[in-house]
């Protein structure tokens, strides 16, 4: 019960706090970590491209087990102390397990200098939260980038950690944070971690696969509820869910691309390439800003959704 009690205090600061700027987060140090281990097993292992999937490997297995496990022995310090020390303890990484606020937040600042015809602030806002090139972006464009990277991270920020929190604890919610955090950073199908960053690519596509999933039904189901087209979200969702080089992201834009009766996918920017990708949705008219409002108001829908359903099933679990 007390892992419970967490997870909604860690949910509620998240609602509050967002990540502030200043204050220390797990985060970081997952990725000054996987730059010391990447380092270091570069030298370890050979050049080659059976090395560097050995030393990526090794990676992928080393730091989310590290990570869970310091949590885990955090936590346990904290139960032979007091509970509430455990309670605390667990809330503040219950709370930066999850992405809710700031990502709505980051998602806004772009919607509001569109709305101010700012269209270079725009592109640089996107740009804080998107991998892809924004300078060459129009009002539409950026739109659908926004929207795009709102719908993707319904599940990565949101509903996956949560599933995690409500199934094992924050030391399950901190395992799943260092593998998508780890794929952020080294799951590329470049020159430098085309090998090196394959095993950790491959686990984030393994651990978001039923969480993807639920995450594009919890979408269709918020849609329902905020009165927009839920019966066309379904019907792209089954359709699109698919459209994406991953197994996993296009199943929550294709549910959002449904709902508001957007286009996303298509080409994109990367460091100056153009990347070609499929098309999610239908054509039936060009994003605009007010899209960016309907996209987060789904993403909290469906999150709400999912840690009441959630917590109800976990608590019946636990009575009986």
């Amino acid at each position: 019960m007390i892992s419970l009690y967490a997870l909604l205090l860690g949910f509620a600061f998240d609602l509050l706090l967002g990540d502030p700027p200043g204050f220390p987060h797990m985060v970081v140090g997952m990725g000054k970590l996987i730059s010391l281990l990447e380092s270091g097993l570069r030298r370890l292992f050979p050049g080659t491209a059976k090395g560097e999937l050995y030393g990526g490997t090794v990676l992928a297995i080393t730091l989310p087990l590290f990570s869970s496990g310091l949590a885990w022995g955090l936590l346990y310090l904290c139960s032979l102390i007091h509970p509430l020390a455990r309670l605390l303890v667990e809330s503040l990484l219950c709370w930066q397990c999850l992405a809710l606020r700031s990502l709505c937040d980051a998602s806004m600042k772009v919607y509001t200098a569109l709305k101010e015809d700012n269209l270079p602030r725009a592109r640089l806002a996107l740009g804080q939260i998107v991998g892809r090139d924004t300078k060459n972006l129009d009002a539409a464009g950026v739109t659908r980038a926004a929207v795009e990277t709102v719908a993707e991270n319904t599940n990565d920020g949101v509903i996956a950690p949560l599933l995690f929190l409500l199934a094992g604890g924050a030391a399950f919610g901190v395992f799943y944070k260092a593998v998508n955090t780890m794929d952020s950073m080294i799951g590329y199908k470049n020159s430098r971690y085309l090998y090196f960053g394959r095993a950790a690519a491959l686990l984030d596509d393994l651990i978001n696969f039923i969480p993807a999933r639920i995450a594009g039904l919890l979408i269709v189901i918020a849609a329902y509820f905020l009165q927009l087209d839920a019966r066309n979200a379904w019907r792209v969702f089954l359709r699109d869910r698919y459209n994406h080089t991953s197994p996993n992201s296009a199943q929550t834009e294709s549910a959002c691309a449904g709902a508001l009766h957007l286009r996303l996918g298509g080409s994109s920017e990367y460091r100056g390439i153009i990347v070609h990708k499929p098309y999610i949705g239908d054509s039936n008219r060009l994003p605009r800003p007010g899209d960016i409002c309907l996209a987060n108001r789904l993403l909290c829908v469906s999150s709400f959704i999912c840690l009441l359903l959630g917590v109800a099933v976990k608590g019946a679990i636990l009575w009986f």
